[in-house]
């Protein structure tokens, strides 16, 4: 089933850094993991990821650098401090918001 962007583009900035909060990763391994963990829900393309992760970086909520990868150079993204706590408020706010839309579609029994 296809699942409305709208519902991507307000979650996506927490989804790149819950990524990068794993592991440090370069932006096709980020459109590949986000996939792969959502079972091709969110199929993100790279004209929509790399302003995210500009931005993210302008916020100086992650840090990038270029390294060799598999015998390319590629630009590495990781998580700040700053990023961490960005995303630790993010996911409790996510959690506080799934459980009352899940109590307002629950409710009745439907």
């Amino acid at each position: 089933m296809a699942v409305d962007k709208g519902y991507m583009s307000g979650s996506a900035r927490m989804l790149v850094l819950n990524l990068l909060n794993e592991k440090s990763q370069y932006g096709y391994e980020l459109i590949k993991t986000l996939k792969q963990r959502s079972n091709d829900v969110f199929d993100m393309k790279e004209g929509t990821l790399y302003p995210i992760l500009h931005k993210l970086e302008n916020d100086e909520l992650i840090s990038s650098s270029n390294q060799e990868v598999s015998g390319r150079v590629r630009k590495v993204y990781c998580i700040t401090d700053k990023g961490q706590r960005v995303l630790a408020r993010e996911r409790e706010e996510w959690r506080e918001f799934s459980v009352a839309v899940n109590q307002v579609l629950t409710f009745g029994g439907i």
